[in-house]
């Protein structure tokens, strides 16, 4: 297990992005939080397993439907032992 800090910049920002990444997180079995980060970039801690890990940032570099990412920037982190999959606000 491990954990990631990902901050994805460009189009991320009220296009369905954290609500996407939720699902795909959940359907992995990835556990952590997404927020909106001031600065327009998307803001996720992840946690999980390398396989699923690696299954999620496909998905950090894609986006959702609506969004256009521009940058990810992914640092190992230590590990917080997320529950589930949280969407915070703010």
């Amino acid at each position: 297990m491990k954990h990631l800090d990902i901050i994805i910049s460009g189009r991320v920002q009220g296009v369905f992005f954290r609500a996407t990444s939720k699902a795909v997180a959940d359907q992995l079995g990835v556990k952590g939080t997404a927020r909106n980060a001031s600065d327009g970039t998307v803001v996720i801690e992840a946690e999980g397993d390398e396989f699923s890990l690696d299954l999620f940032l496909e998905f950090c570099n894609k986006g959702s439907d609506r969004s256009a990412v521009e940058k990810v920037v992914v640092t190992d982190g230590e590990m917080k032992n997320y529950r589930n999959f949280e969407i915070l606000r703010k």
